[in-house]
């Protein structure tokens, strides 16, 4: 992934984690661990929680969905989901290009699950189920 865009995901992962006013240090931890997966150290991070990106909206398809997947694992890594999360993701979801069907599916099939944690072939399917 370019750093270009792994800083666009760190900065929108941050800018969900503050949605609900506070971050917790489950959602820090959860995006320190992802950053330094996409090769990005302490201080990019740091920076982005100075001053955040602005939310990219030129994803490719696959982008999209793990993007999403991303920001969909952050707002319950900490096990609550607030209303301003849930605003925060949808507005994510469409600056991003993704339908607002799939972005409701997607929050109402996270339930079912233990943990919220939708497994990524059936994200794939709901992707598919609106874009084929």
């Amino acid at each position: 992934m370019k750093k270009e865009n792994s800083l666009a995901l760190v900065s929108d992962l941050i800018i969900l984690a503050r949605a609900d006013d506070k971050v917790t240090l489950s959602e820090y931890d959860f995006i320190m661990r992802l950053a330094f997966r996409m090769d990005l150290n302490k201080k990019d991070v740091d920076q982005l929680f100075e001053s955040p990106l602005p939310t990219k909206s030129s994803f490719s398809e696959l982008e999209k969905i793990t993007h999403f997947q991303k920001l969909v694992l952050l707002m319950n890594v900490d096990r609550e989901t607030h209303d301003k999360e849930i605003v925060a993701i949808k507005n994510f979801g469409l600056k991003m290009g993704i339908r607002e069907g799939v972005i409701n599916q997607v929050l109402m099939q996270m339930e079912k699950y233990e943990d919220k944690v939708i497994p990524s072939e059936e994200l794939i399917k709901i992707f598919k189920t609106f874009y084929n």
